[in-house]
């Protein structure tokens, strides 16, 4: 008798952990956050995008997004990547599916994410990251089967690379005197969507990559370890981590965020080291903003509540929501359609984030409460084991 039906059918969601799924679910909203000022029509920007002529609200919500945000939303994401992927694998090797159809099986579903992420690029936001993930999943699925030393070994020299790639785009908006290009602000749609695509293919191939790798190697590390599905049994190392990788994110971040809010000018040169290491220092925060969300969700009746129900169920349909967050700022601030991105400052526009991440983490309490899957989902999966 076959054992592979029972490998292409999705875990049920009684049977999902709530951990993985609540950081999902509170991620999207730092997602959120790192992506509503990238549509603001600001002549000049800081290193990381915002503006240096706001008000000192602008200045404010700018300066806790640099400290505590920025740099450390998608490195907490490529963990959760990387730890589902391995989570994904090693379901259906228990199920007795043979390694190299469970290969064949991640690398199908990586480059559906690579071809997810080419459309969301071109029709939406240039800053998408699923095809990252698609990307890494195609080159480094081996990763999935690799030994322990081999997956930190891959992580170091990874975040070594991304620190380079980091100085190399920070020295590049130097020379540009921080000039906003944002490919969010033209307003002609084929030019547009033309800038999109040509900066999400240099960001996916090259910034992305590096910012990706060392936090999805990290995550099939801990995915070995079952650190989200069983927190319980790691306290003391999730302790230690969320204490030491916030700690570090916070240290490493704060240079940058003076410099970004006006309040400190050093020359160009000293800048650019201070913008990487705010970069290098968010894969810490990442890795420690998972785990303090293990540690919350491994509190006695963690699963009780609206609240801790709605935002798994948001982390359920991760993609779906994530998606829908570029649907809604495409529609409010892009100048074809709402204009908000020639009116509004930062502060504005988390504040619009945060009322858009809602909406989503409303949206999907309701499709659970009716039992209805998030669509990407049932999508990518058809799409994935090629059965409905």
């Amino acid at each position: 008798m076959s054992l592979a039906p029972p490998a292409i059918m999705s875990t049920p969601l009684r049977e999902r952990s709530l951990a993985p799924d609540l950081a999902r679910g509170l991620m999207l909203l730092l997602i959120a956050l790192a992506h509503a000022h990238m549509f603001l029509a600001h002549p000049t920007t800081g290193f990381r995008g915002y503006a240096v002529d706001g008000t000192a609200l602008d200045r404010t919500v700018a300066g806790l997004q640099v400290l505590l945000v920025d740099g450390r939303a998608l490195p907490m994401f490529a963990a959760l990547f990387g730890y589902g992927l391995a989570r994904l694998a090693d379901r259906r090797l228990r199920a007795g599916v043979e390694p190299r159809t469970v290969k064949r099986l991640v690398r199908r579903r990586s480059a559906w994410l690579l071809a997810f992420g080419f459309a969301h690029a071109l029709l939406l936001f240039f800053g998408d990251i699923l095809a990252a993930y698609g990307l890494i999943g195609l080159l480094f699925a081996g990763l999935l089967w690799s030994r322990d030393r081999v997956l930190i070994r891959t992580a170091w020299i990874a975040a070594a690379a991304h620190v380079l790639v980091v100085a190399a785009l920070g020295a590049s908006a130097e020379a540009a005197g921080h000039a906003n290009a944002m490919p969010t602000i033209i307003s002609d749609p084929l030019e547009a969507a033309l800038a999109r695509i040509m900066v999400w293919s240099a960001l996916t191939s090259t910034f992305y990559i590096v910012s990706v790798l060392p936090a999805f190697a990290f995550g099939i590390w801990a995915a070995r370890r079952r650190l989200l599905d069983e927190p319980a049994r790691h306290l003391p190392l999730l302790r230690r981590t969320a204490l030491w990788g916030i700690g570090i994110g916070v240290a490493g971040g704060l240079p940058l965020m003076l410099v970004d809010t006006q309040l400190w000018h050093p020359g160009g040169v000293a800048g650019v080291a201070l913008y990487a290491l705010h970069s290098v220092t968010g894969l810490a925060a990442g890795l420690g903003y998972a785990a303090l969300i293990a540690l919350v969700a491994a509190r006695p009746g963690r699963a009780e509540g609206p609240v801790a129900n709605a935002l798994a169920a948001c982390g359920q349909r991760s993609l779906t929501c994530y998606l829908l967050q570029s649907v809604a700022f495409t529609l409010l601030f892009t100048p074809q359609l709402g204009n908000l991105g020639a009116r509004v400052g930062d502060a504005a526009a988390s504040g619009i984030a945060v009322l858009i991440w809602a909406a989503t983490v409303a949206l999907a309490a309701w499709m659970a409460r009716a039992g209805v899957r998030g669509p990407f989902e049932v999508l990518l999966r058809r799409l994935t084991y090629r059965k409905p």
